[in-house]
């Protein structure tokens, strides 16, 4: 088991997008409404774009500047190198039509796949490391 802490800069069902800096939330743009909480993971940066670590938390929405707890569930990987860690409170993972709206979030060619919790704890650990 594995349990990270993330920050939600955008709340599921919101068009608002948020981005957290420094521990503070800016607006930085209205999209089309998020089909998950959507944030970060302070402090945890991915050599792919040299940003902090993608989370999403699954379940109800939450609000933007939340910060939340959950288990590792999986993560999205995707084909750029940016992937996405799922985390969840119970540790049960996206359900059927959880995993088919959040792929369907990303564009095609950025070639998303959910995996399981063990691939997503496996890439963590290796950051961690790094």
């Amino acid at each position: 088991m594995m349990r990270l802490r993330m920050v939600v800069e955008w709340s599921k069902g919101s068009p608002f997008r948020y981005a957290w800096k420094e521990g503070h939330l800016a607006l930085v743009a209205v999209d089309q409404p998020a089909p998950v909480n959507y944030g970060l993971i302070p402090g945890l940066i991915n050599p792919a774009d040299g940003e902090e670590v993608d989370a999403v938390f699954l379940g109800p929405p939450l609000s933007p500047g939340t910060e939340v707890e959950g288990e590792v569930v999986g993560m999205v990987w995707l084909a750029d190198g940016d992937h996405k860690i799922l985390l969840e409170a119970q540790g049960q993972g996206p359900s059927q039509r959880e995993a088919q709206e959040l792929l369907a979030w990303f564009h095609r060619s950025r070639k998303p796949l959910v995996l399981g919790p063990q691939e997503a704890r496996d890439w963590l650990k290796a950051l961690l490391r790094g």
